[in-house]
């Protein structure tokens, strides 16, 4: 067995359970690509079992904290298990779940979704990727199904020196993405009371945003409660939000009059949010899809003298790392400080950043500051995070990437 050992006094994030292990806190040893390796202490005391990637700044990810521990196939058959049947005691309203969520879950750099009767993966780690088959067999034993797809095509494959990887992984035409004779890669979904559709090979992510579902149906109490009647979507993609805006409308009865305008710079993302409105039963002119800038379209508003009872600032990742925490702070406080300013007096805000790079309190800080440059102060009625089935646990606070605040405009 190979052995990495650490240079001295960095065990100790290791003694408190964190899973990484980065390259500069290592002194000598090394491995293979997704080997698993021996990590010990620079006095030789036993840490960690973990899988060594040999390109990454984060140079191991732990598979066990136990020197008894065998890192096999009956390890991963069993990891896959504790995670799935986790998934029966979390409250998912949906059929659309995360059955495996990385590090969280004890698999770093792994990724499981369950649509319907179909699975798709993500593999991003080298240890993954070396103990892909294994994975993928338990995966299907655990659950009983018979189709798992791959979506290894995540930017972060590369910092693992590894290549983009799609297509069928069990249940269809193997490596092929697209195959018309292999099982469906349109599929729907219920989330709550409504029904949404995903494509599993060309949607982003596995094909669908799961860890916003939570905040859909808080968005659509809200409109439900305050009678919202002219709502505005940013950063659309599907329609998600939009659909939960239409229905909360509806309960409140104020659907007939009101309206909702979405918008994203995705014409197809935009024609499945169109294709969503009409699947769940919505007067379509009661919703406007605006394939557009979100920035542009902000101050067009602004300077057209618009107003919103409701917005929704969902946007991509403007900060994968810390490093680019900087950069992204001027853009969230940016789209912030316009939607502010939109708001009607009592409107309401819900911002989000999924920014690994930006951390809960910076982004507070940073609505905040945005808040301070409009002219605008707020209550903060609520904080987001992502669904249950997406956890963070005590001793992997990194897996809180999706940080959410609900802001009310004082009138």
């Amino acid at each position: 067995m190979k052995t990495l050992r650490l240079r001295p006094g960095k065990e100790r994030s290791l003694l408190r359970r964190h899973p990484w292990i980065f390259e500069s806190a290592i002194a000598k040893g090394g491995g293979d690509s997704g080997e698993t390796v021996r990590v010990e202490s620079h006095e030789g005391q036993f840490l960690a079992w973990a899988a060594f990637s040999p390109t990454s700044r984060i140079r191991a990810r732990v598979w066990s904290f136990d020197e008894a521990q065998r890192i096999d196939a009956p390890f991963f058959i069993a990891a896959c298990a504790r995670s799935i049947i986790a998934r029966a005691r979390f409250d998912v309203q949906s059929d659309g779940v995360r059955l495996v969520h990385g590090e969280s879950d004890g698999l770093p750099g792994l990724i499981v979704d369950r649509y319907g009767d179909t699975l798709v993966a993500q593999f991003t780690s080298a240890g993954t990727e070396r103990w892909k088959d294994v994975i993928a067999d338990a995966l299907l034993r655990e659950t009983g199904l018979t189709k798992l797809y791959e979506r290894s095509d995540a930017s972060v494959r590369a910092l693992e020196g590894l290549e983009p990887a799609t297509g069928w992984l069990r249940g269809g035409p193997a490596g092929v993405a697209g195959d018309s004779e292999g099982p469906p890669l349109e599929l729907a979904i219920h989330e709550h009371q409504w029904r949404l559709t995903l494509n599993i090979a060309e949607g982003h992510k596995t094909g669908f945003y799961l860890d916003q579902r939570d905040s859909r149906k808080r968005f659509a109490d809200y409109a439900q409660r305050l009678g919202f009647k002219h709502v505005l979507n940013c950063f659309c993609y599907t329609g998600g939000f939009s659909v939960a805006a239409l229905a909360g409308m509806r309960a409140a009865g104020t659907v007939v009059d009101g309206h909702v305008t979405s918008i994203d710079s995705s014409g197809p993302a935009l024609e499945r949010a169109r294709a969503h409105v009409a699947l769940n039963g919505f007067d379509p002119n009661r919703a406007s899809f605006m394939d557009a800038d979100v920035n542009a379209s902000l101050r067009q508003f602004l300077k057209e003298g618009q107003r919103f009872d409701a917005i929704i600032l969902d946007p991509p990742k403007f900060a994968p790392t810390a490093a680019h925490a900087e950069r992204a702070a001027r853009a969230y406080k940016d789209i912030n400080r316009l939607a502010l300013q939109l708001l009607t007096p009592g409107g309401v805000l819900f911002t989000f950043s999924c920014s690994g790079g930006i951390s809960a309190d910076l982004f507070h800080k940073i609505v905040a500051s945005a808040g301070a440059d409009a002219g605008v102060d707020g209550y903060i009625l609520e904080r987001l995070g992502g669904a249950p089935d997406h956890p963070m646990t005590l001793e992997f606070p990194e897996g809180e990437y999706l940080k959410g605040l609900v802001v009310m405009r004082k009138a």
